[in-house]
């Protein structure tokens, strides 16, 4: 296989191996890593040898990523205050023209079940990401993690379970999830603590993540009385005196969030999760350290 073609069917499959890599890895920059040495395994490969180039480089990037979430899990273990995926773009764009394939990879990205996914094993993450997120046969991932298909089956039921059990209970209509996020807002800039209460549901619950690197609560914050009293406060104090402020909606992990920015740079990522017209879940993420990808989103559309 001549060098271009080699190249075109790498970058063909690109998007797929980003994603898988990203699922089971939670952060940009590690995901990117995988990639490129997944590019580095192929450019050595000898072509000839490969029947299925996209079965080929999802085996190796699953594998390496395999290698990396386990050398990660020790820093994980180590991370101050609740973790968080670091926030990721996911304008599927014409890319997903199907509704149905773009609801599977946008709930299999969304920060609720990345965050379930963190308590499987890297093994269980790796059958749940091929299975249910891009929906690969058991015989090709069990061929993937040299291990049997009866073996993969029981991987995949386990992860499964444990995703259900841990995930939100309720659909987000993308509609209510955006008015929501725009009354909340609203309330929290006009100091209107009633305002931002009745927007709450009575259990709601709020995780900050900011890695001990930025203010942010170091335990989940629950009920609506604790989670308005705490934006309330937030909101009253508001950024350094003097700093611009400006807010920012874009896709981010299947789901409308946004990009607050103060003097142009990130400041922080808000996301809320929603169901009968209430807010369920605040996600808040300032660990500056997963907000610099972003910093070429504060700029134009």
């Amino acid at each position: 296989m001549a060098t271009d073609s080699a190249t075109d069917l790498f970058e063909q499959h690109r998007p797929v191996l980003t994603g898988v890599a990203y699922r089971m890895l939670g952060r940009v920059a590690d995901a990117e890593d995988v990639v490129q040495e997944a590019w580095l395994r192929w450019s050595a490969a000898d072509h000839g040898q490969v029947r299925d180039p996209r079965a080929y480089l999802v085996r190796v990037t699953t594998r390496l990523a395999i290698d990396r979430l386990r050398h990660v899990q020790s820093r994980r273990e180590a991370y101050v205050g609740p973790w968080l995926p670091e926030p990721y773009v996911t304008d599927f764009g014409p890319t997903v023209p199907d509704t149905a394939e773009r609801a599977v990879l946008a709930e299999s990205v969304s920060l609720a079940v990345l965050v379930v996914m963190e308590s499987l094993s890297p093994l269980e993450r790796a059958v749940f990401v091929l299975r249910e997120a891009f929906g690969f046969p058991y015989a090709e991932i069990a061929h993937t993690l040299d291990r049997g298909e009866a073996a993969v089956r029981q991987l995949a039921g386990r992860a499964r379970k444990h995703v259900e059990a841990g995930r939100p209970r309720y659909e987000v209509d993308p509609v209510e999830r955006r008015d929501l996020t725009e009354r909340f807002l609203a309330a929290a800039a006009e100091g209107d603590l009633e305002g931002l209460m009745a927007l709450l549901a009575p259990d709601v619950r709020l995780v900050g993540d900011s890695g001990g690197k930025a203010k942010a609560p170091l335990r989940v914050v629950e009920t609506a009385e604790k989670v308005g009293r705490f934006l309330h406060g937030v909101a009253a104090k508001g950024l350094a005196p003097g700093s611009e402020l400006e807010l920012r909606f874009l896709e981010l992990n299947g789901a409308e969030s946004v990009l607050l920015l103060a003097d142009g740079k990130p400041d922080s990522v808000l996301q809320v999760d929603t169901a009968d017209g209430r807010i369920q879940r605040v996600y808040i993420i300032r660990n500056p350290d997963k907000l610099l990808l972003l910093a070429h989103h504060g700029h134009g559309e």
